[in-house]
């Protein structure tokens, strides 16, 4: 039999571990189990665990059955952990195992290289972290497909985080695209809103229309080129709060002026190139005064006695200028003054006469019965109205037209078709219900399609006629008075129905 092994130095050391490593189980035949029952008394194991536990304690040391100046990583560590694999220091670093293994003599007597093997963790079927750790090998040596999982859980996250970002540039550039101009205003990036002072130059021109308040004149001065962005003029009155009134007219203005500038340049009257002034169809003298002063800027009273001058000083023969101002728009200078305006108008209503070839002598006779066209029918029907005015001055027959009454009584603005008893009844020189023949003078200011109509009437043997649809403005044009009773009875359905159609004030 060999000779006892013994823990005494006197033995070589080499030989120990070589016995030792060729005694270890084959890892391919046995599964690695821990032993937890506690060594026997002296015994090698206990001896070994000692050892063990004070190289563990103090590595410089050396333990009492290792012969002085011997490297106990070649008797203690490869040992322990041949005899009982679960027996290890959870803190033990697997580095340094390693790195006492390849210390360790590249073989011992058997020349296979156990201690190698002990060193890299193979012993037993497989590593000590991962026993610990919960991934040993299977027995035919191939590790389980854990690091599989772990990428795809890492490439679940990728796309996640991917995700999160392409969401969060998304509604970044969505942001930028809606209010990317008042983020820019809000940081002060960008261009800015209102010229620097100093660049305005040249000359530009700004309608400002009635009844504007700062919203359009601030689109007005961008449109001509004067204020650099649309809403810097309102933006300014807004926040200096600034309470304006805005006068119609043209302005003279120059290209790139600050808000401010803009503002003062409206303010100056001097900067108003151009006066406006219109009359409408159908209007008369009262009725139009009051819009063309305030659209002037000049005090009514100042047109009010321009009208009731001598119309012999605007080479007129007639009673007064009723029905020689023309319907238009008129543009004026600064310096304009209330008799040129109405000189102007009347020139206009020349123009239209000579136009429709209406001798000089019958003027007025004309513009008269223009006047009562222009108030009784529709455009279309301007011919036909004509003629039945004309056939009845033939057979020396009342208008008894309502318009005329309605002139003379003070009532035609009043915006209804029938007339009052009253004003039927009053004798007044316009009242063609009263008096045979036309008013003394024209009742409103005829266009120019309604003296073409007096000087052409249509063809026709009509004495009546009358309105049976106000909204339509559909009218029936009657020989007899039979005819045109069935008519009026018509217009008195209409009205019937239509309560608030203008057929009467009540």
């Amino acid at each position: 039999m060999p000779e006892r092994e013994s823990a005494s130095p006197q033995h070589d050391p080499d030989a120990r571990l070589g016995d030792l490593f060729e005694n270890l189980p084959d890892p391919a035949q046995q599964i690695p189990t821990v032993d937890n029952t506690p060594p026997a008394p002296g015994s090698r194991r206990a001896a070994r665990e000692a050892a063990a536990a004070q190289s563990s304690t103090d590595p410089a040391r050396p333990s009492a059955d290792t012969p002085t100046g011997e490297d106990v990583s070649t008797r203690a560590m490869p040992t322990a952990a041949a005899e009982d694999p679960a027996v290890s220091s959870p803190s033990a670093d697997p580095t340094a195992s390693a790195e006492r293994a390849s210390d360790a003599p590249s073989g011992g007597p058997t020349g296979d290289g156990a201690p190698a093997r002990v060193g890299d963790g193979s012993a037993a079927g497989g590593r000590l972290e991962d026993l610990f750790h919960g991934h040993p090998e299977d027995h035919t040596g191939n590790r389980p497909p854990a690091k599989k999982k772990r990428r795809t859980g890492c490439l679940v996250a990728l796309v996640i985080v991917l995700a999160v970002i392409g969401g969060i540039v998304g509604a970044g550039v969505w942001a930028w695209n809606a209010y990317g101009d008042k983020i820019s205003d809000a940081l002060g990036w960008g261009d800015p809103k209102d010229w620097e002072p100093g660049m305005a130059t040249g000359e530009v021109l700004v309608t400002i229309h009635e009844g504007d308040t700062g919203a359009p004149v601030s689109a007005a001065l961008y449109e001509a080129g004067v204020t650099r962005t649309e809403d810097v003029f309102y933006d300014y009155l807004v926040t200096e709060n600034i309470a304006v009134t805005f006068y119609p007219g043209i302005y003279s203005l120059q290209e790139k002026m600050t808000a401010e500038a803009a503002l003062e340049a409206l303010q100056n009257p001097e900067n108003k190139r151009e006066n406006s002034a219109s009359v409408g169809e159908g209007a008369t003298i009262e009725s139009s005064l009051p819009d063309m002063a305030e659209s002037l800027g000049m005090p009514v009273e100042e047109l009010q006695a321009a009208v009731d001058a001598d119309p012999a000083t605007y080479g007129v023969s007639a009673q007064s200028l009723e029905g020689w101002l023309f319907p238009a728009v008129y543009t004026f200078d600064p310096e304009v003054t209330a008799t040129q305006v109405i000189q102007r108008m009347v020139d206009r209503t020349k123009e239209a006469l000579t136009e429709a070839g209406v001798p000089a002598e019958d003027a007025q006779r004309v513009l008269t019965i223009a006047s009562i066209i222009q108030r009784e029918g529709l455009t279309a029907d301007f011919p036909k109205v004509s003629r039945v005015i004309e056939n009845r001055l033939d057979i020396d027959m009342k208008l008894q037209m309502d318009s005329t009454a309605q002139y003379g009584y003070g009532s035609l603005h009043e915006g209804v078709v029938s007339s009052s008893a009253e004003a039927l009844e009053d004798d007044n020189l316009w009242n063609t219900y009263v008096h045979t023949g036309l008013p003394v003078t024209p009742i409103a200011s005829p266009s120019f399609a309604a003296i073409d109509a007096a000087m052409h009437p249509a063809d026709g043997p009509w004495l009546y006629f009358v309105t049976t649809n106000l909204a339509t403005g559909e009218t029936q044009f009657s020989v007899t008075y039979e005819e045109h009773l069935q008519g009026v009875e018509k217009w008195e359905q209409w009205c019937q129905e239509n309560p608030d159609g203008g057929c009467s004030a009540g």
